[in-house]
């Protein structure tokens, strides 16, 4: 069963209007809620990675689906699981990275339990003050899709890792494609830029699962098709295409806005435009209407 059909089931269940987007946007106390979990050995091992890049990640990709929604990142909770070895160097080299990736977010509590591998939860609040709330149903025909920074570079970390296959050595951390993995960078300022300057309706999804994933959920979820040119899309010559639509955890922001919008914002490109039609996504002309299997999907056997 894919990890989307688990939270149809979810939704269905609980009869719920909350869920759907990176966020849940409570309106009435003008907060958007998110959580996201690391897992050991699904999400990290722990010969490629350092406690302290750890607790930097685990921020980061936290604070990118409170950016997701337009929202300004304010507090974080973490939960942690851990087995009886772990030592008092991992807990406080954890923290130091979190704090780190925090920056002006504050982390204001958490849970440890026990366990027998490493297991992370987190929990993000964005303030909505000044900010207009995305959704990813909003995108309409006549819509540009704009994205922030390249694409691919994380899966082809990840990639340059697991053919290693030993612990990290310090000066690895610096290669481009390792520190996209290991160091992500949620995008605050387009998020920012975007939310504050946006009067329409908009969609807006981070591009954690990959790029694909993000387009076809937009276009589904709107009821539209995405135009997409794929020469338009932001990557490093070296990340073949392929990797660069279906490789996850760049943590960049897909967004489907107004024209109008674009001379209010910056450091984004133009990579399609939303078009009326069925729910689809047409990459140089060529029409799907489902992702292919190389989406990433936690459940995948």
């Amino acid at each position: 069963m894919k990890e989307h059909e688990f939270i149809k089931i979810i939704k269905s269940t609980l009869n719920s209007s909350y869920i759907g987007d990176d966020c849940a946007y409570l309106k009435d106390l003008g907060i958007v809620i998110s959580q996201d979990s690391l897992v050991e050995d699904i999400h990290f091992k722990k010969t490629f990675i350092t406690p302290y890049l750890l607790g930097y990640k685990t921020v980061m990709v936290n604070i990118s689906d409170i950016c997701a929604s337009g929202a300004c990142p304010k507090y974080l909770t973490i939960a942690l699981s851990l087995p009886s070895t772990t030592s008092s160097d991992f807990i406080e080299n954890f923290y130091k990275g979190a704090k780190d990736a925090a920056g002006n977010v504050e982390i204001v509590g958490g849970d440890i339990t026990g366990s027998d591998k490493i297991y992370i939860s987190a929990s993000a609040i964005g303030d909505v003050k000044g900010r207009k709330i995305s959704s990813r149903s909003h995108a309409k025909s006549g819509y540009k899709i704009i994205v922030s920074g390249e694409h691919g570079n994380s899966a082809k970390g990840l990639e340059l890792l697991m053919q290693k296959n030993c612990f990290l050595q310090t000066e690895e951390i610096n290669n481009k494609f390792i520190k996209a993995h290991l160091m992500p960078e949620a995008q605050i300022k387009f998020s920012r830029e975007i939310s504050e300057n946006i009067e329409e309706d908009y969609a807006m999804m981070d591009t954690s699962d990959g790029l694909a994933d993000a387009l076809f959920q937009i276009a589904k979820t709107s009821q539209v098709s995405l135009n997409i040119d794929t020469k338009k899309i932001p990557h490093d010559p070296s990340v073949d295409m392929h990797t660069v639509f279906y490789g996850g955890e760049d943590y960049q922001l897909v967004a489907a806005v107004p024209e109008n919008l674009l001379q209010k914002i910056s450091g984004y490109k133009i990579i399609g435009s939303v078009e009326e039609g069925l729910p689809s996504v047409k990459i140089d002309g060529k029409i799907f209407n489902e992702p292919d299997s190389s989406l990433f999907n936690h459940f995948k056997e």
